[in-house]
This record gives C-alpha cells, sequence and structure tokens, in this order.
C-alpha cells in the first residue's frame, strides 16, 4: 500500500507501550481509530498483530498505514524563540542522562485545565544531540520554584521515577514563612489527609513526614526555613508549615483565613526547591543546587534575612 511506512524501535524506546508510542508520535490520532487500526491489522509489530497494551521492543519493526491526518506535530516547529530560550535558560545541569532545570515559580510542569504553557510542552527544545526528548519523572507544584530532574532515557525514566517513588533522594527546600517556629530544628509528623483542594491534619490520613531547620528569622516575625520531606505528600511542606502556625508567604491555599499580601514583597509562593541529593544515583558524592529566584532573594534582603 502506498504511505505504508515500516519504522525500526530505537533502543530507547524498548519496553514502551505501543499506545504510547503511538500518542507521542501520532498525538492527533484517537485511541478508537488506533483500536480500529490494529484490530484491522492496518498496524503491526514485526508482521504480527498488535494491541495497544503491546510492549515494544527494540529493532521490531512496526507497521504503520497512511496517516496523514495524524501527522506527528513536531514542537519545535511550533515553539517560538521565546520558548526555546526560556526553556534552555532554565538548564542548569546535564549529562548524558539527566537534565536537571531551575523552574521559575509561575510556570506548571504539565498542563491542565486553562494552562496552555508548561515544561512537558516545551522539553521538545531539551533534546539536543538525542533523537527524543527528555522525560518527566517528578513534578512540584506550579508556583513552587527550583529543581525539576528530567530523564535522558528510558533507563534513568526508570531508575529516577523508582527513586522518587521510595524517597531515596533527599530534596531540601526553603521556605519564608511568617513567624517563626519555638524550635529552630525539628521534625513534624502529622498525617494528612486531601480535603476539598487542601491537605489538611488527619488522624485517617497518610503518613507524612518532614525535617526542618530555621536559618535565621527576622525578631521572630519572619523566617527562614530550610524543609527536607521524607514523604511525598501532595503540598506536603506547605500544609505543614501552616500547621506549625508559620504558613509559607504567597500561599494562597495555607495561609489561614486570608493571603498576607506585603506592598514590599513580589505576591509570588516563597517555596523553593534548593537542592537534591543524587549520591545514591551516581554512585559518588552529587549534590546539585539552584540559585534562588529574583523575588526570593530580594524578600530576603528586604527582611535582613541571612542565606547561608
Amino acid at each position: 500500500m502506498s504511505g505504508v511506512k515500516i519504522v525500526k524501535i530505537a533502543p530507547e524506546d524498548d519496553g514502551i507501550r505501543l499506545n504510547r508510542w503511538f500518542l507521542r508520535e501520532y498525538p492527533s490520532l484517537s485511541l478508537s481509530r488506533l483500536q480500529k487500526l490494529l484490530r484491522t491489522k492496518q498496524i503491526k509489530v514485526d508482521g504480527k498483530k498488535a494491541e495497544t497494551s503491546t510492549r515494544l521492543e527494540s529493532g521490531q519493526e512496526l507497521r504503520i498505514p497512511p496517516l496523514d491526518n495524524e501527522k506527528a506535530q513536531k514542537n519545535e516547529e511550533i515553539l517560538s524563540k521565546k520558548d526555546i530560550e526560556l526553556i534552555t535558560s532554565m538548564v542548569i545541569y546535564k549529562d548524558k542522562n539527566i537534565i536537571v532545570l531551575n523552574k521559575p515559580s509561575g510556570l506548571a510542569v504539565q498542563g491542565g485545565t486553562n494552562t496552555t504553557k508548561h515544561i512537558d510542552g516545551l522539553l521538545e527544545a531539551l533534546k539536543f544531540e538525542n533523537n527524543e526528548k527528555p522525560k518527566l519523572v517528578h513534578r512540584i507544584d506550579k508556583d513552587t520554584s527550583g529543581i525539576l530532574l528530567l530523564a535522558r532515557n528510558r533507563k534513568y525514566a526508570d531508575i529516577l521515577t523508582k527513586a522518587f517513588r521510595e524517597h531515596t533522594l533527599q530534596k531540601t527546600y526553603l521556605a519564608l514563612v511568617r513567624g517563626c517556629p519555638d524550635k529552630f530544628e525539628g521534625t513534624i509528623n502529622l498525617a494528612l489527609e486531601k480535603i476539598g483542594e487542601r491537605m489538611q491534619v488527619s488522624k485517617e490520613g497518610q503518613k507524612a513526614v518532614t525535617e526542618y531547620r530555621v536559618i535565621d528569622n527576622a525578631a521572630k516575625r519572619y523566617a527562614l526555613v530550610e524543609a527536607m520531606p521524607l514523604t511525598g505528600r501532595t503540598h506536603q511542606i506547605r500544609a505543614h508549615l501552616e500547621a506549625m502556625g508559620t504558613p509559607i508567604l504567597g500561599d494562597s491555599k495555607y495561609f489561614g483565613r486570608e493571603r498576607l499580601r506585603l506592598k514590599e514583597v513580589a505576591d509570588k509562593l516563597y517555596l523553593h526547591a534548593y537542592k537534591i541529593d543524587l549520591s545514591v544515583i551516581y554512585g559518588k558524592k552529587m549534590i546539585i543546587k539552584a540559585d534562588l529566584p529574583k523575588h526570593f532573594a530580594e524578600a530576603c534582603k528586604f527582611f535582613g534575612l541571612e542565606v547561608n
């Protein structure tokens, strides 16, 4: 049949599900149409009938019928020069296996309702010498700034995803809070449960543990706090610091009744993913740090807080 293509599965796609491969390469191809093409044997793997759940193997040949109406959309063609400069300016570390970004506050990691610009939609610009764009292996909140890891191949996507799931990577955040904890260091061990759009302390909730240390404070009215989550609950640090009576500045969900707005500092969330320890992945000491964003550094200066 004219227009039929035979594609050899690349080594980096070894183990990927067939439906995910098509979703990536042919984003306009609907699942129902893909299923029909498979059912009628227009799509085959090594000449044999396949299913949407079929795991593809490196070197296999994938038969693809003419899909002119569902051609792959090349993100690099639709990304503006400004978008490409934005995402590449975030790169603070890169090797053959990972990329580390310093994400700005206000930029979502993935798309959603009314979210058109996000990290996931800009990853095509970070392929560099690879044929494949990097993969997200974890997430941070839209308004949280700082370290975001990307895997450059499937092997490290699996390694990093497992490490995040098992909490073997130590992450350190910096938070600018109202008030100051009574104890300058300690552990917050309060279970959290999602109620509505918020995570709240609840005996029926999931275990959540955060270690913290006060780095500096301004007459105990404001403080710079280092927080290390030992579990990975949604909004964990934000909910824990609010529960301790020291909510994060600029937090619209976890600041008591009303978000505190100060005209002297930017109205943004003051939570920054500052440091990650990748030593367990690399088998040697490997710690990556992300500089504070401008609004955070300026607020610390305004309050007279020293960042060590």
